[in-house]
């Protein structure tokens, strides 16, 4: 079902997606910071009980309403879960003890390519000019910021295995967000969410105990415990749920090209926690997204159609 938004009416999924890339940088941020206090597969299964747990009571009177569509769409749910959830946070968690944080955004990056590659191999869609010198510029946006404005540095960064354990989390996620535009838009995304959450908890839990078989531990805290509760809040629940809505209303290749914004959040946040200070490039870095996302806008795929309203 093609479920993208006239130009008009997509406003609002615009500014929704704005919000999911804060959270999953500050996923990345946590995520690196307690590696060596929570086991990947651990953080992983925990993040989505919490999440899980905090949606459930709100997604059961749609899932009990819907439970007919549901099971119709089990399948699809399997997969979106799979992909999206599941293989992205263990694999993402797992090469964040391998790899270096500058590898880890420049691979993140590569997620609206991906997306633009896979829709146009395996799903038929065509790709239109504007949308891709649009992910062009802030594909330049992105590299402008992890290379502190100086490309030749580009050349100097080396690829571990463990940035091909991040790379396989980011093809994940590109199959996820084109597997979402098949969800019928007038369906629940809280629903969706809560079996997806729950699916991926089913999934995650053999993992998290063979893990914790082999001598893993957590060193819990109060810090820990905050960790968990953030990414298990904010970027499993509240991003997704978002991102989900608003693939919905601008379709999946746009809707990816925000996480160009991870960077540039990512270098407020440094800027915020951290200390550390602004730099031109930054400032070009930004610019140069900012004005992709925004050419790609001026630039709905052929054939777009209204969608019915998201019942969210």
């Amino acid at each position: 079902m093609n479920i993208h938004t006239g130009r008009k009416a997509d406003t609002g999924g615009w500014l929704i997606l704005l919000v999911p890339p804060l959270f999953w940088a500050g996923n990345f941020i946590v995520g690196r910071a307690i590696r060596d206090d929570v086991p990947p597969m651990m953080l992983a299964f925990a993040r989505h009980v919490v999440a899980f747990a905090c949606l459930l009571p709100f997604g059961l009177p749609a899932i009990r309403r819907d439970w007919r569509r549901y099971w119709e769409l089990r399948w699809l749910l399997v997969r979106t879960a799979i992909s999206g959830l599941t293989l992205f946070s263990a694999l993402v968690y797992v090469g964040l003890h391998y790899t270096t944080a500058a590898n880890g955004q420049l691979l993140n990056s590569t997620i609206p390519v991906l997306v633009l590659l896979l829709a146009a191999l395996f799903f038929g869609q065509k790709l239109v000019a504007r949308q891709v010198l649009g992910l062009a510029l802030s594909c330049a946006g992105v590299l402008t910021i992890i290379t502190h404005g100086n490309l030749q540095d580009l050349l100097s960064l080396s690829f571990s295995q463990g940035d091909l354990i991040v790379f396989g989390a980011m093809a994940s996620f590109a199959l996820f967000s084109l597997w979402l535009r098949a969800v019928p838009a007038d369906l629940s995304r809280i629903g969706m969410l809560s079996i997806q959450l729950g699916i991926t908890v089913a999934a995650m839990l053999p993992f998290a105990v063979i893990e914790y078989l082999s001598g893993a531990r957590t060193n819990w805290s109060g810090t820990t415990v905050a960790a968990i509760l953030y990414v298990g809040i904010v970027a499993s629940l509240l991003a997704n749920l978002l991102y989900a809505i608003g693939v919905a209303r601008i379709g999946p290749a746009k809707a990816s090209l925000f996480i160009h914004l991870l960077p540039v959040y990512g270098s407020l946040m440094a800027v915020g926690f951290l200390g550390e200070a602004l730099h031109p490039y930054h400032a070009v870095g930004i610019s140069v997204i900012i004005a992709g996302l925004a050419l790609s806008r001026t630039a709905p795929p052929a054939g777009a159609r209204h969608a019915p309203a998201q019942n969210a």
